[in-house]
């Protein structure tokens, strides 16, 4: 019969094909990959930068306000963050500048929404974290730990932006600043799991996650140089003021998959670690 001869050739695909399924399905990197489909990874990053800038926008600038020595708030923490200079960086600063009566003008009202976003975001990343690490979600009444957290991620993230402000000039000054927002990022990012977890997961299985969220916001910050910090320039002249919003929650949208990539990356030295000593 025709096509007989294609029989064996195509079983022997077929078992290769499975074979190798199986053998990805069963390796770290497969696993790896098959959880952060199920976390929907992505999504939760493009929630995180959502939630993120409606959230941490008003409040930081709040606090610079509040604070007698700066007053850029927001948009020095972005500068900072996507490693900004020049045009790039008179544009997020354009964008993002507080008028001088800030605290002033601040209603009641914006206070409650302000309070409800930052809610909503500090429960978006705990549910991240329970899903990474597959614990039942917190008590409602819990609700004090995210405000304790969002309260942490505020000063933790307008030190940093003082930081590099104070320490910007030096070749010590730099290897200093280096030097401390390496070990306050590692220090945030392990508490905060642990802290958002209800201490619900032991300090050392943390620690990886915590290390690889610090070493991937580096790689994003050498990123953004490189790639945000061009597009900037070019949007805003192409789009206006648009342009520079999308390029920054694009920057947003990768701290959030760094955030939570990096937990389950985490998540995932962990097991095997524990695999190996098993």
């Amino acid at each position: 019969m025709p096509g007989t001869g294609a029989g064996p050739a195509y079983r022997a695909y077929v078992v290769a094909h499975r074979s190798l399924r199986a053998r990805w399905h069963d390796s770290a990197a497969g696993r790896l990959w098959q959880h952060g489909g199920d976390l929907e990874l992505l999504h939760r990053a493009m929630g995180f930068a959502a939630l993120g800038l409606v959230t941490l926008a008003p409040l930081l600038i709040v606090v610079a306000a509040a604070a007698p020595f700066q007053e850029r708030g927001f948009a020095l923490w972005v500068i900072d963050g996507m490693s900004l200079s020049g045009r790039p960086a008179e544009a997020v600063h354009d964008l993002f500048s507080a008028p001088r009566r800030v605290l002033s003008t601040t209603s009641v009202f914006s206070v409650l929404v302000l309070a409800l976003f930052g809610v909503a975001f500090a429960s978006s990343v705990q549910n991240g974290y329970e899903r990474i690490w597959e614990v039942p979600a917190g008590p409602w009444h819990a609700v004090w730990r995210q405000v304790v957290w969002l309260a942490g991620l505020t000063g933790y993230l307008f030190a940093e932006a003082q930081s590099g402000a104070v320490l910007r000039e030096g070749l010590g000054k730099s290897a200093l600043r280096i030097t401390l927002t390496i070990v306050l990022g590692l220090l945030f990012f392990w508490w905060g799991q642990h802290f958002l977890l209800g201490e619900r997961v032991g300090w050392w299985a943390l620690l990886p996650g915590a290390l690889a969220t610090v070493a991937g916001l580096v790689g994003l910050r050498w990123f953004s140089f490189l790639v945000f910090s061009p597009l900037i320039v070019d949007n805003a002249v192409t789009y206006g003021a648009v342009g520079t919003v999308l390029i920054v929650q694009s920057w947003l949208i990768g701290v959030g998959f760094v955030v939570f990539g990096g937990s389950l990356l985490g998540r995932h030295v962990h097991d095997a670690w524990e695999r190996r000593a098993g």
